[in-house]
């Protein structure tokens, strides 16, 4: 049998018959306001609520932050991080300002390498975490394209290898239908690509499992909503887009 972590959001795990094998390293991919990060703190919160502790990598937004959008939700983590079972690596601030001062895990230069690595070895052991978001990757190589598939590998090696199963927000644009460069796309275990697409003057959100590595998974594209708990994935719906628009189709109703 192979062993599953639950992301716990509604419809989602149905998608995937029973969850993300353990230890992937799984690629959310999207463009600006599909709900990524909604998704991967979502993910770690559920898994806060299952006994399984989790860590976030801030690159993109101050760990303050991540804390009061991730309150919006009723997902206060700030007990979880007292307790030595949550925790927030601050690769965005560089540990400058006041509130900076106050994290505990900070990598003073998110440019170098093997100090990101460190401090995220030293957050993954000190919580115990088995989830890990890295929000987002691309930031680590949008420098440096040529080392994106070098980066992605080293840091499945330590993710993997520390029994963490890990969630890396990759950042496409609107119109780019991939999932954030080749060198990305092939060392991921799994890919999951979340879309946001205006036809007829309406905004619809669906998602897609590209793959996933260690089992097998829906292949349609399913409609998903974000409320004020979150993203709900309708996995008995499958979006349908045509020249002609979007439909809805109920499974067995098609």
């Amino acid at each position: 049998m192979v062993e599953r972590v639950k992301t716990g959001i509604p419809g989602m795990d149905e998608i995937l018959y029973g969850g993300i094998p353990k230890r992937n390293i799984v690629l959310l991919a999207g463009g600006p306001g599909t709900g990524k990060t909604i998704f991967g703190q979502q993910y770690l919160w559920n898994g806060l609520q299952m006994g399984e502790p989790g860590i976030y990598v801030a690159l993109e937004e101050h760990p303050v932050q991540v804390r009061i959008n991730m309150r919006q939700f009723g997902w206060d983590v700030r007990k979880y991080e007292q307790e030595g079972l949550f925790a927030i690596v601050d690769a965005f601030t560089g540990g400058i300002g006041e509130a900076a001062k106050r994290e505990r895990y900070v990598v003073r230069d998110p440019t170098d390498v093997g100090l990101f690595i460190d401090t995220l070895k030293e957050a993954i052991r000190d919580t115990g975490a088995v989830r890990g978001v890295i929000d987002s990757v691309s930031t680590l190589y949008l420098t440096k394209p040529a080392v994106a598939r070098s980066i992605v590998m080293m840091l499945k090696r330590v993710l993997s290898g520390m029994g963490v199963t890990t969630i890396l927000v990759s950042q496409v644009s609107v119109t780019e239908r991939g999932f954030g460069g080749p060198g990305v796309e092939h060392a991921a275990d799994g890919i999951i690509r979340l879309d946001l697409d205006e036809i007829g003057g309406e905004l619809k959100r669906s998602l897609i499992v590209w793959k996933m590595r260690g089992t097998k998974h829906s292949m349609r594209r399913h409609p998903f909503e974000i409320t004020d708990k979150g993203i709900i994935v309708y996995h008995n719906k499958v979006l349908k887009i045509t020249r002609g628009g979007i439909s809805e189709v109920t499974l067995g109703e098609e």
